[in-house]
């Protein structure tokens, strides 16, 4: 577990750059179409690219740091053995899905990596270099979906707050 966060925290840090690097190239983009008249062909979709791999692979990180986005107006009002219930079932739930998404992403991935698609755009890379990310992203949170729902079922609820 401890190999699987180190990979997580290295992630999110790719993650973050790519954040960055789609800043910067849309910056650049905006800049050469609007001030040179020279709009490039491969910045928007490379922006693109970037702002799908660094979701995908963040959020992961996110999960194992609770730094995803939470409605917790009433779990927060919740006894903690309700709060650790409810925490069950969240991680349950995220782990289905992701279960799921990550095994109908890699069909969609698979199936456009074998007929060769393509964007059709200027650039026209292949489809699945973004499709890709989808399986990638989603198993991982699955991995880390079940890594929380163990914590969740092995540990009381903290006192003072909901369970993180």
């Amino acid at each position: 577990m401890r190999a699987f966060h180190a990979v997580l925290q290295v992630l999110a840090g790719i993650a973050a750059f790519l954040f960055i690097l789609a800043g910067c190239m849309l910056t650049y983009e905006v800049t050469a179409r609007y001030l040179f008249v020279a709009p490039t062909i491969w910045a928007a979709e490379l922006s693109q690219l970037s702002l799908i791999w660094g979701s995908m692979i963040g959020m992961p990180w996110l999960l194992k740091t609770n730094q995803h986005i939470a409605v917790d107006a009433v779990t927060e009002r919740l006894g903690k053995q309700a709060q650790r219930v409810c925490r069950v079932l969240a991680m349950t739930a995220i782990a289905l899905f992701s279960a799921v998404v990550a095994w109908k992403g890699g069909d969609i991935f698979y199936d456009s990596f074998e007929r060769g698609r393509t964007t059709g755009s200027m650039l026209d890379l292949p489809t699945w270099v973004s499709e890709l990310a989808i399986p990638v992203g989603f198993a991982l949170l699955f991995v880390q979906a079940l890594i929380e729902l163990g914590a969740a079922v092995a540990r009381p609820a903290p006192s003072g707050g909901p369970v993180s």
